[in-house]
């Protein structure tokens, strides 16, 4: 597996790489993460790293100039590596990963999987790297077409994104498949409330909403901090437990909005803690605004037994099903509404909890997804093989 980043760092790109080579291993395959050399190794999967490099230490999501040679260093790094480990199948994630992928795949002569979370120009728009129309965003999307045309076969974090590159890139129906995110629901369970409660010194008899991931703009927290300060006058003993990075301007930002004292800010939460700390909370939010990216902490509200308010969206509707509580898109007044609704309905958090835990163990299950992978890598062998006989 090819990895761009600096893997793993507790967000949701890192947290898809590490569950789907997890759940792989445990069906019999030989997984090996290549990647960066910032980031912490998990457990059960194998990590190679390239070299230090000490002036380099980003570890939130988004671009980079620094990324073109970083990502020379990876292929350096991969193809060594894949000459000793001798791979049968190149799995890609990111558009960078996708771009060394295919370097790799005409070295070796092996099928390439790009794994596709979502748009590289969108992704840099969004953070801010980009301005839309200018001419290295036009730039970037030619790039970004011609890496979306290597791969032997996509995989897909949602069905819009499917969709998106059909419509958008021309790229054939057939070479996609769509693997939504899962979840580990044997990590990933409800906890003891009281003992999560008790950690981050939260209230037993507070109204609790939680947030877990990235902290910026198009993930829906300026929204959500607006939405806060209605909660906040409509529901007494209402709480928001934040968890995420970087959180020092949104830390600010509550500060003077005067709703700092109904808000726990945690910083960066580490994977093998989020299930307790989200066990804190009676009802989960998710304000993202990206319409065709992935949104797998979903997938973890869920599996912990969380009633979700997220936004009206094909990728939400996906995931939670009838399972979750949906906002007008983009609206602060609607999602603050519906987090009155419900926080003011015990009786509907505790029947969509449990409705959202079933869904989760039963529909989302990385046992699942890696079964739906395996039969990917198969169809990409059977046709490497059909093309060797043929030539």
């Amino acid at each position: 597996m090819l990895a761009p980043t600096p893997y793993f760092a507790d967000r949701g790109c890192h947290v898809r790489i590490y569950e789907e080579a997890r759940a792989l291993t445990a069906l019999g395959h030989e997984v090996c993460i290549v990647t960066y050399h910032l980031g912490r190794d998990m457990p059960g999967v194998r990590v190679v790293r390239i070299p230090i490099i000490p002036w380099y230490k980003k570890l939130d999501a988004g671009p980079s100039w620094h990324k073109p040679y970083l990502d020379m260093l990876l292929l350096l790094k991969a193809y060594n590596t894949a000459r000793s480990f001798r791979p049968d199948v190149i799995h890609a994630h990111l558009h960078e990963g996708a771009l060394i992928g295919y370097l790799l795949k005409r070295l070796l002569c092996l099928p390439l999987l790009f794994d596709y979370q979502g748009s590289l120009s969108g992704e840099s728009i969004n953070h801010g790297f980009l301005r839309e129309k200018s001419l290295f965003h036009r730039l970037f999307v030619g790039i970004e077409r011609g890496i979306n045309h290597f791969a032997d076969a996509i995989i897909t974090s949602s069905g819009a994104g499917r969709r998106e590159l059909i419509s958008d890139y021309g790229i054939p129906s057939e070479k996609i498949h769509t693997l939504i995110d899962g979840v580990d629901a044997g990590i990933f369970r409800p906890c003891s409330r009281l003992q999560a409660r008790r950690e981050l010194g939260i209230s037993e008899d507070a109204k609790v909403v939680v947030y877990l991931g990235l902290f910026n703009q198009y993930q829906g927290l300026d929204l959500l901090l607006d939405a806060i300060t209605s909660v906040r006058d409509k529901v007494p003993g209402v709480h928001f437990l934040l968890m995420g990075f970087p959180d020092e301007e949104y830390r600010r930002k509550a500060a003077r909005m005067g709703i700092a004292d109904v808000i726990t800010f945690t910083g960066r939460v580490p994977y093998q803690s989020a299930p307790l700390f989200l066990s804190a909370g009676d009802l989960a939010v998710s304000p993202k605004l990206a319409r065709t990216e992935a949104n797998g902490k979903l997938f973890n509200y869920m599996a912990c037994g969380l009633p979700t308010v997220a936004f009206e969206n094909d990728i939400n509707r996906e995931i939670l099903g009838e399972c979750g509580i949906y906002a007008e898109y983009g609206s602060m007044d609607s999602l603050a509404d519906q987090i009155v609704t419900v926080l003011n309905d015990c009786e509907m958090m505790a029947k969509l909890g449990r409705q959202s835990r079933e869904r989760a163990v039963k529909v989302h299950s990385w046992e699942v997804r890696a079964a739906q992978l395996t039969e990917v890598y198969r169809d990409l062998l059977e046709s490497k093989a059909k093309n060797v006989v043929s030539s």
